[in-house]
């Protein structure tokens, strides 16, 4: 399979007939291979517009976002140079290398030892080293460092936690998606002021759950 031409026809056909424009975003979903962040039996699904299975954990089935689910979130983050990112679902590594290339430093937290381990190993691939990687349970928070230009949660909670709005530093930006299958809304929250915080709906989705955040009982807006 000629994975540099599917990866160029991920850009064209899926990733900017969802409105993502921004030429920065593009280059690094243009760079980043995304087959080499996919288990070997699916490589070849790698620039396909489907999620593509990680294994369980916990009886919870784990799989890759869409391609252009990750293109929003990029665009939809205004990721700046001298951004500290926060990154909560790790997975193979795929988001990650792509906001590594965007921000100053990323953060990135996962639940599954296995997948902390391939995504270390597929990033040191890439030669990638403004990221740290950690394995975790950040269902109900992560104080890793106390703020944020950017949190990305890579996984749909029951609504928008207030843990995580408390991390943004003023100004700074997190996606989140809220609600239950089939139908979840993914968000843009800015901390407008020391106690203040906005957010915008960007679109509609469906994405795993986070593990652990059914259970929780902090979240509010």
């Amino acid at each position: 399979m000629d994975f540099e031409k599917a990866r160029f026809n991920m850009v064209k056909q899926q990733i900017r007939p969802w409105d993502v424009l921004d030429d920065r975003v593009l280059a690094v979903l243009a760079e980043i291979p995304r087959e080499q962040f996919s288990p070997p039996q699916y490589k070849n699904m790698a620039y396909t517009d489907t999620r593509i299975p990680l294994g369980r954990f916990e009886d919870h089935e784990l799989s890759m976002m869409q391609p252009n689910i990750n293109g929003r979130i990029l665009q939809e983050m205004h990721i700046y140079k001298d951004d500290l990112v926060l990154e909560i679902g790790t997975g193979t590594g795929y988001l990650t290398a792509c906001l590594a290339r965007l921000a100053r430093f990323v953060d990135s937290v996962e639940i599954n030892p296995t997948l902390t381990a391939e995504a270390e190993k597929n990033l040191a691939a890439l030669a990638i080293t403004n990221t740290n990687l950690s394995t975790g349970d950040a269902s109900r928070g992560w104080d890793q460092k106390p703020y944020y230009d950017v949190i990305i949660l890579n996984g749909s909670m029951p609504a928008i936690p207030e843990s995580y709005k408390q991390m943004l530093r003023v100004g700074g930006r997190m996606f989140v998606v809220t609600g239950d299958a089939p139908v979840m809304t993914a968000y843009r929250v800015t901390r407008t002021a020391k106690n203040k915080w906005a957010a915008q709906a960007l679109f509609e989705t469906c994405i795993d759950r986070l593990i652990h955040t059914d259970k929780a009982a902090e979240f509010d807006f």
